[in-house]
């Protein structure tokens, strides 16, 4: 049995900022049902207490240096899926905070510091509790440290002599990034802050850590396994991706069904199906009603946005043509909050069309479902998209995607063909408001016959991005980074 620990920031439904903790809170499952014993291992934040109702203490003052000063953690016990074991790492120093990175205000100071004693504790804990993993499977930077303290540090201890590891890069862009001086915490000999190891610019780069130092590396799409290696996508980072090429994969983000599906959603007004689509009305009426919006948008078109405010999301192409789709008869909400300007962009568009514009700047879990049941559109404009799952989420939703190609959005979505009556989606290619614009009145003119629509959201629905085949490819990468190990 293929022995597995995966080590996250994030775990839905412990903790989540993004499309990271969906992942790592349902690919452990999924492993699980293909024979892995797989554990889950992530840092205790104050939310996880309010989530994880039913554990147990595992360890007590597992002490790990930071530095010239020592951090104790206890380690607790979790289950996910009822029966996968999730380690939380509890140091209330670093981790009983009301955010996981930061606030609005910025990342926290202490990241480099937060990160190295998880990293390093997670390690700790491993050989406390005598567990020996055939892979430690990271996840972004945070987790980057890992690699190299096990090609460094602990690579005589008995756990870990047979031990691979597999990175996987969620976001090229978040790559840990801190001044000179903070090398000297990571407890690292001083040979790694070097251009083969941390040191990058002049600062030290822990996603660069896990680059060099990981036995397999693999992002979340096919496409963005190839745009990172280019100069475009790679945030600096294409040098190094390029020599590794051979070690690098694309594997596509799955997506739990059991959580997101229109026939037994728990959070919509009402289930439907692809022979039966009369209850997406209900579900459009009811966010309506969620969102303060006029009944009579019920026969219009609808579009809908879930997502982290930010400019790579393709914010600033929709700030460009806002007051254009307002002028058009139509319906617009949006869920999210990131960046201070795209706050007062839709405060000040809600305020300016409050019979059209419907926007809440938080996240919410519940109405993110009845935005993925009651809208007609989704839009994705991204500028890029290492995969993406919310046009995964509304292919199944009959939510029809509006996405730029680019990483997972163009794996996933084919542009409709009227002609052919083939495609699950509308896409555009360069990264332009008017080309975006054009895109979105493209399917609003397909709306308008009613046929031709209700057959792409059929053939929407009948994709399947379940993760049983994507876990086949994780499993075959475990193998690769254990046969790398010489054993």
């Amino acid at each position: 049995m293929l022995k597995v620990l995966f080590a996250s920031p994030e775990v839905v439904p412990f903790a989540k900022t993004g499309g990271l903790a969906d992942v790592a809170g349902s690919l452990p499952i999924a492993l699980k049902a293909l024979g892995c014993d797989v554990r889950v291992i992530m840092p205790f934040y104050k939310m996880v207490e309010l989530i994880a109702k039913e554990k147990k203490l595992l360890a007590e003052n597992i002490e790990v240096p930071v530095g010239d000063k020592t951090f104790a953690g206890d380690v607790w016990e979790a289950s996910l899926g009822g029966s996968i074991p999730v380690y939380l790492i509890k140091c209330d120093e670093f981790f009983d905070r009301s955010s996981l990175y930061g606030t609005a205000k910025g990342d926290y100071r202490d990241n480099a510091e937060r990160f190295i004693f998880f990293s390093r504790c997670a390690l700790e804990f491993c050989i406390h509790a005598d567990f020996a993993p055939d892979v430690i499977h990271c996840h972004d930077w945070q987790t980057g440290l890992i690699p190299a303290y096990l090609k460094t540090l602990y690579c005589m201890e008995g756990q870990f002599l047979r031990t691979g590891t597999v990175f996987t890069i969620h976001n090229i862009a978040y790559q840990g990034l801190f001044k000179p001086e903070v090398f000297r915490l990571t407890g690292l000999p001083e040979r790694l802050f070097s251009i083969d190891g941390l040191e990058y610019w002049g600062q030290m780069s822990i996603m660069k850590s896990a680059l060099m130092f990981s036995d397999i590396i693999n992002t979340v799409s096919k496409k963005y396994s190839r745009e990172i290696q280019t100069q475009e996508y790679g945030y600096g980072m294409e040098g190094i991706l390029t020599k590794r090429t051979s070690d690098l994969y694309g594997i596509l983000n799955g997506v739990d069904y059991t959580e997101w599906n229109p026939e037994a959603d728990n959070y919509t007004a009402a289930h439907y199906s692809a022979q039966d689509f009369s209850g997406k009305q209900a579900c459009k009426k009811d966010l309506l009603k969620e969102y303060g919006l006029p009944d009579r948008l019920s026969t219009k078109p609808l579009l809908g946005v879930i997502s982290r405010l930010a400019d790579q999301k393709g914010f600033d192409l929709l700030s460009d043509i806002m007051d254009e789709l307002m002028a058009m008869d139509l319906g617009f909400v949006l869920l999210g909050n990131g960046e201070q300007k795209y706050h007062d962009l839709f405060e000040r568009i809600a305020r300016q069309y409050p019979k059209k514009a419907g926007i809440k700047i938080a996240y919410n879990n519940s109405l993110a479902h009845k935005i993925e049941a009651g809208c007609d559109m989704f839009l994705m404009p991204s500028r890029y998209e290492p995969c993406g799952l919310n046009q995964i989420y509304s292919l199944k939703y009959a939510t029809v995607p509006i996405v730029r190609a680019t990483g997972g959005l163009d794996d996933t979505i084919s542009d409709y063909s009227e002609a052919a009556g083939t495609g699950n989606g509308f896409k555009f290619s360069d990264y332009n408001s008017r080309e975006f614009l054009r895109t979105i009145k493209r399917a609003l003119k397909v709306f308008e016959n009613k046929a031709a629509w209700h057959k792409l959201m059929q053939s929407c629905m009948s994709y399947d991005f379940s993760w049983k085949q994507s876990a086949e490819q994780y499993v075959e990468l475990y193998k690769k980074a254990i046969a790398k190990k010489g054993f």
